[in-house]
């Protein structure tokens, strides 16, 4: 085809062309351009990319005729581009919080020094001893940006970044980023060494009464224009985009505020200076309203910050402490008033006011302190836990793992204790049907897991039970506590406590064992390991069956546990959950799993992670053997996280190659073709041949029908393919929810027999 006919074909074709993108040089070749192409509503490229793009050639090194590196010249055409790039950046009205998430430091570095150029800021002056109330209100908006910008970088420097996954390895793209990288730290390292200048020259900022200005498009042209066309009118108090002092002195305050509190690490008394900024910028805010166009501050980000210095530096005005509970809890922790703790979060439990998370820190650190030693804790962790409890229930959440060990031998103070948190934690006038619900659960379960009937009495008695309960309701509790044991008669005197009996008789351990090894209830299990715990101390109860096996590559990690009774506790849940999705007893199994990864969270990473893998394979199970049958598509959710696990990259997990495995046919029976053809890792393609057998596999099918000129045996491999891959009426999923295209292989694990199951 001629070129000619390229061209009318290109201009009859119905198919709509993507317009061109303009190109850097050509801002240098049209001066109405830029103003053109950043009117536009969506500009190719943006205008972040045109500064970089601008400083990118204007910084450019030359060679001379030796073949030498020289700097690059100071020439009208990288005078010009300097300029376009500080038109831009007026484009953007200075906005720091743009520039600085979509710029490097590097780049941004120069812009700003080619403002301060632009605005007569001599080279090598310190701002310091610069009087900004004596300069042009240009000048001393210019040298208040770099200052506050400096500042903003150093505090940024110091949060923790989460590393980008490396591409593919390309020498060039490295040696560019380390330069880039050795470049940002270099410029770090000069900024934190004028860090103390940048805040005097801020601080002096806040005592300025007048109103700055800021250069824009037209300023900056007519900074471009010969000296005597000027007329002085870049330096005049009216030139540039109009910044009110309020406007200027809350961006500062807010910036000094976030360095101060940066410094407050080392420096306790920096807090204090924190605070006033903080609370300052409040003020301002409030004063400014949402006229401004100019200021921007993240009023959620400055709230933290404010609740943060309550904290760390509490007024001493007792009204704001009554308003602030956070910094009544911390004021009580380090005075040691635990009782007062306890009160706040008893009545939190009515007005939900403190986040959960907050609660639960608290909690885990008088935990920690309770297990450095110091015993008269113990009873303030089983209070702090127990209200932490009933928060819980009442918005729907389950009970944790360390109430039920502390509940395990309850007593009277205890069972008291927690019938007064649930009084003083509902309403039962106001409260809703949700949480009175939620609560008679709570009490109901509290009952069936008590051993000594006098508790149960203290419990089914109480005036909260007796109203929450209808008389069917408490009718129906004591019917299962009788076919719960035989040996629980409600009518006669309460026996002694099943704590109280003495374990002598090796019977007694003999018969706990039988009962571990039939039950499949994750808090059962919990209270028989440590009943045979407190027996004797000489016994590993994970081998009690030669049926619990758990694979290799965890057991190397569950066997390294130091606590005898937390590894019986971690190998058997596993091994137990482990059966029950084999046998496909779906719902213990995520039972098991779930109280596993409850334990295993606190002091394991490496163990969550295998768990919550066990836990994806289950879900996958489920779905294949549930709704997977009648062909509906799994939730996106699950899609996501068997994406998530094979791309996975965290070093020393023990991993089960059958996941990747089930993973990639889970993958593959819902045409997910693109996704395995294009993004799947390369190190799992490399290190599992079943992930690189499903690869093939949609490779293949995303690229059906095949050329028609294919031989004989071509069109017969892609029937095949199809045949096997496609979901149709006409193949049907086998029982286990999926067309087979790996052979399951028969589990030999076995933990129990299936009667027992039932």
């Amino acid at each position: 085809m001629s070129a000619e006919a390229a061209d009318r074909e290109a201009a009859t074709s119905s198919r709509p062309c993507t317009p061109p993108q303009t190109c850097w040089f050509e801002f240098l070749l049209e001066e109405s351009l830029l103003e053109k192409h950043l009117r536009k509503p969506c500009p190719d490229p943006a205008p972040v990319q045109l500064i970089v793009q601008f400083l990118e050639q204007a910084s450019k090194p030359s060679v001379n005729e030796q073949n030498q590196v020289q700097p690059p010249p100071d020439n009208k055409r990288n005078r010009i581009l300097k300029l376009l790039a500080l038109k831009v950046a007026a484009h953007l009205k200075w906005d720091l919080d743009i520039l600085e998430k979509s710029l490097s430091v590097p780049v941004l570095n120069m812009l700003l020094n080619e403002l301060l150029c632009v605005s007569k800021v001599p080279p090598g002056t310190k701002h310091v001893d610069m009087d900004l109330a004596t300069l042009p209100p240009t000048t001393a908006m210019a040298i208040l940006l770099y200052n506050r910008w400096a500042i903003r970088t150093i505090v940024q420097s110091s949060f923790p970044v989460k590393q980008a996954k490396p591409g593919p390895p390309q020498l060039s793209v490295m040696n560019q980023m380390q330069q880039e990288k050795e470049l940002t730290e270099n410029i770090l390292k000069v900024l934190k060494e004028q860090a103390s200048d940048s805040i005097l020259v801020l601080e002096a900022a806040l005592k300025l009464n007048k109103d700055l200005y800021v250069h824009t498009m037209r300023t900056l042209d007519l900074l471009a224009m010969e000296p005597g066309m000027v007329n002085g009118e870049t330096e005049s108090s009216t030139a540039g985009l109009k910044i009110k002092t309020e406007e200027m002195q809350c961006q500062v305050c807010y910036d000094l505020g976030a360095a101060y509190f940066q410094q407050g690490s080392t420096n306790s008394a920096a807090y204090e200076n924190a605070r006033e900024k903080f609370f300052r910028t409040k003020e301002l805010i409030a004063e400014i309203g949402s006229l401004s166009l100019h200021c921007t501050i993240d009023e959620k980000r400055l709230a933290g910050y404010c609740q943060a210095c309550d904290v760390l530096v509490p007024s001493s005005d007792i009204t704001s402490q009554q308003l602030t509970p956070y910094s009544q809890v911390h004021i009580c922790l380090r005075s040691g008033n635990y009782k007062e703790v306890i009160k706040i979060f008893i009545e939190d439990n009515s007005t939900f006011r403190l986040p959960v998370q907050f609660r639960q820190s608290v909690q885990r650190e008088l935990f920690q302190k309770a297990q450095q030693g110091n015993e008269a804790l113990d009873e303030i962790c089983f209070k702090v836990c127990a209200c932490n409890t009933v928060r819980d229930i009442l918005e729907g959440r389950t009970i944790s793992v360390q109430f039920n060990q502390l509940f395990l031998r309850p007593n009277k103070e205890k069972i008291d204790f927690l019938l007064e948190v649930c009084s003083r934690s509902i309403n039962l006038e106001k409260s809703s049907d949700s949480l009175k619900e939620n609560m008679a659960s709570f009490l109901k379960n509290v009952c069936l897991g008590l051993e000594d009937l006098q508790y149960v009495f203290m419990i089914s008695s109480h005036e909260l039970f007796i109203t929450l309960l209808k008389d069917e309701e408490r009718k129906l509790l004591v019917d299962q506590m009788r076919k719960r044991s035989p040996r629980v008669n409600l009518c006669i005197k309460p026996v002694t406590s099943f704590y109280d009996i003495p374990a002598s008789a090796s019977v007694n351990i003999g018969q706990l064992e039988h009962q571990l090894i039939l039950s499949v209830d994750p808090w059962r299990i919990r209270q028989i390991l440590i009943e045979l715990h407190g027996m004797t101390s000489e016994r590993q109860f994970w081998t009690v069956s030669n049926k619990w096996e758990v694979p290799s590559v965890y057991s190397g990690v569950i066997l390294g546990i130091k606590d005898s009774l937390t590894r019986d506790l971690v190998y058997i849940l596993m091994a137990k959950g482990l059966h029950c999705s084999t046998v496909k007893d779906f719902s213990h199994a995520k039972q098991l799993f779930a109280a596993c990864l409850e334990l295993v969270t606190e002091f394991s990473p490496k163990l969550r992670q295998v768990t919550l893998n066990e836990m994806l394979l289950l879900d996958i199970y489920t779905h294949e053997a549930g709704t997977g049958q009648s062909g509906e598509r799994p939730p996106s959710d699950l899609i996501s996280r068997v994406r998530g696990y094979l791309e996975m990259r965290l070093p020393d997990i023990p991993l089960r190659q059958v996941i990747a495995e089930e993973c990639v046919a889970f993958m593959l029976n819902w045409k997910e073709n693109e996704y395995l053809t294009l993004q799947v890792p390369a190190f799992l393609l490399q290190s599992n041949p079943y992930v690189k057998l499903g690869q093939l596999l949609a490779a293949t099918i995303k690229e059906l029908p095949g050329p028609k000129e294919s031989r004989r045996t071509a069109k017969d491999l892609w029937e095949v393919v199809v045949q096997i891959c496609s979901v149709s009426s006409q193949h049907k999923r086998g029982n286990d929810g999926r067309v087979s295209l790996i052979k399951q292989r028969e589990s030999t694990l076995g933990i129990m027999y299936r009667y027992v199951l039932e």
